[in-house]
């Protein structure tokens, strides 16, 4: 990084300033072609300013940016003149004081990379409450899974919902006909099929999917007890 400072120049640092608030963060190079084209007094002032701190740094103009253009107020002159009957008025003639820096791009990204990631201190100690809240979270949630037995629904002989396709209303139908059970569904003949099939009005399912469902239920049953 170099610098430059121009002191005691004769220019309003309010006027200065807008030309100094263009030129901030741009490559030096277009920075110098852009006020090259400005008619303000204060671009071509500011110009020369970067070129001697291109220039300090033993840098060329394409490889810089400029980091920061500072204008500072400096000493006002008076000045005055004479008025109506005998009086004066006083006239205020301000200085600026000019600091440019400039920086290779490659470096002037990683500061603000690591500015960018640094965290203050009320954002670190916020960091550490969330993590720390967190774990609490996590601990809880494991000691209330750990203490809350797992229940396992063991198959009964009486549930026939067990079965694929039977619900509420067709458990009921099995109930009225005197269906109750799992294992009297297994048991079943081809007449008493028939006749549950009539009074039901489900063809087919009872000795394709029900019946040959129902024994496989009770051996897992028989393989529990």
């Amino acid at each position: 990084m170099s610098r430059a400072v121009l002191r005691f120049i004769r220019l309003s640092p309010t006027k200065a300033r807008l030309i100094a608030r263009e030129v901030q963060g741009m490559n030096a190079e277009l920075a110098l072609a852009s006020l090259e084209f400005m008619p303000n007094k204060a671009a071509k002032i500011i110009s020369k300013v970067i070129a001697s701190a291109v220039a300090n740094g033993d840098f060329e103009p394409e490889e810089v940016e400029i980091v920061s253009c500072r204008v500072d107020k400096g000493p006002s002159l008076r000045r005055f003149r004479p008025r109506a009957r005998g009086s004066a008025s006083r006239i205020m003639k301000p200085t600026s004081h000019i600091m440019v820096e400039v920086a290779p791009a490659g470096k002037e990204e990683e500061k603000s990379k690591k500015a960018a990631t640094k965290k203050t201190p009320k954002e670190e100690k916020k960091a550490v409450k969330a993590s720390t809240n967190e774990k609490k979270e996590s601990t809880k949630k494991a000691d209330t899974k750990e203490s809350k037995p797992k229940t396992e629904k063991v198959p009964s002989n009486e549930d026939l919902k067990q079965l694929s396709g039977v619900g509420p209303a067709i458990e009921k139908k099995l109930k009225e006909a005197g269906v109750t059970t799992i294992e009297q569904i297994a048991n079943m003949s081809k007449e008493e099929i028939a006749k549950l099939d009539e009074q039901i009005g489900i063809k087919g399912d009872i000795k394709e999917t029900w019946q040959n469902e129902a024994k496989e239920l009770l051996k897992n049953m028989k393989k529990d007890a």
